[in-house]
């Protein structure tokens, strides 16, 4: 079974037995949360709120639930490649289950991120703080998986900050939230596209193999549709298949594929600095400046830094300089080219592009 880019309808367990081992690069699941509600939920104003009351989120006792949580976990993890990565998104009424199945499995959590609600749901009986968050595990197959991160977008997304584990985000409302005929919620817990925006960008490249085993209204697969990945949707309920499909058929991938390609840096080719001074981009005496022109170190001819007292790498001599721990050296020294300062990446950026054109065909 290799069809990719639709939605099969079934039972998560048998689908996924269905796949080839090790044929998915993500996992995204938004599985039933088991909220064990007793009654209906009355605002203020005696009106009811339109909560999560399907069938498919009941489970006669925690017992079955962790049954069923084991089962499609087990399932996930055989088509999961070994450098690919699972999340899973809960509340407080299952997820700490869930994080214990996932160890006991063999899994490794790599982050458990908290997702802020900027608009949640106010706790109308006022028994309880206002529940105004989810969170999400992200596990790997193994301790020592090669796992994709894209930690370069996460922080360009962050405006040059890394990423915390903790993200702001609003729900899902206004014209992303699809409606029923009636005008009325037509799936309870319809993730935004941003929160999934955010774990495919992290996590995978294009091309690369989204599988959401509780597919729902279909935004995981919508947005992998965007992000130019392929997909894999499984959802038993036909109403909500049809939502998903109807979605799906608006959803226009970016235009050019470039656009969302976002390789990690350790994924692109090393260069030694000294192969700057081999191809003539760097002299033997070259003058490098730090930033503000505060420090000066001097190029040799076997690609090391030297000063008045201190030789060595570009990153030793970067940390020496500023009496720092560390340095990262292709950041911190700067050429002067006609008065302003230019990192000396640049150059290595240079490199790397002419190694990729000696790799096309």
């Amino acid at each position: 079974m290799g069809d990719w880019n639709n939605i099969q309808a079934g039972d998560c367990v048998e689908v996924m037995d269905r796949l080839p081992e090790r044929s998915v690069d993500l996992v995204f699941a938004d599985p039933p949360y088991n909220l064990q509600l007793a009654g209906e939920l009355i605002r203020p104003n005696h009106s009811r709120v339109d909560g999560v009351d399907e069938a498919w989120d009941r489970f006669d006792d925690l017992a079955a639930y962790d049954g069923f949580t084991r089962r499609w976990l087990t399932a996930a993890r055989r088509v999961l490649k070994d450098d690919g990565t699972i999340w899973v998104i809960g509340s407080y009424h299952n997820i700490f289950r869930v994080g214990a199945t996932l160890q006991d499995l063999g899994y490794w959590i790599l982050n458990d991120v908290v997702w802020r609600k900027s608009n949640p749901m106010p706790n109308f009986r006022g028994r309880r703080f206002t529940n105004a968050h989810e969170t999400l595990i992200w596990a790997a197959k193994s301790q020592d998986a090669g796992y994709t991160f894209n930690y370069g977008a996460m922080k360009a997304l962050n405006e040059g900050l890394q990423m915390r584990s903790d993200w702001f985000l609003p729900i899902c409302t206004g014209p992303e939230r699809l409606k029923d005929r009636d005008g009325r919620k037509a799936h309870p817990t319809q993730k935004p596209e941003s929160l999934l925006y955010r774990v495919i960008l992290a996590a995978t490249h294009p091309g690369d193999l989204v599988l959401d085993p509780f597919l729902g209204s279909g935004t995981t697969a919508a947005v992998a549709k965007y992000l130019h990945r392929r997909y894999l949707g499984i959802e038993r309920e036909a109403r909500y298949i049809e939502m998903a499909e109807q979605r799906l058929a608006k959803v226009r991938p970016v235009d050019d594929l470039e656009l969302v390609d976002v390789p990690s840096k350790r994924e692109q080719p090393r260069v030694p600095f000294g192969w700057l001074i081999e191809r003539g981009l760097l002299e033997p005496g070259s003058l490098l400046y730090g930033p503000g022109r505060r420090w000066t170190a001097k190029v040799r001819a076997d690609g090391t830094l030297i000063t008045a007292d201190f030789k060595g790498s570009i990153h030793q001599v970067g940390a020496h300089v500023q009496g720092a721990p560390a340095c990262n050296g292709w950041q911190f020294w700067n050429l002067d080219v006609e008065g302003k300062l230019v990192p000396i990446d640049l150059l290595r950026q240079q490199i790397r592009a002419e190694m990729g054109q000696a790799d096309a065909p």
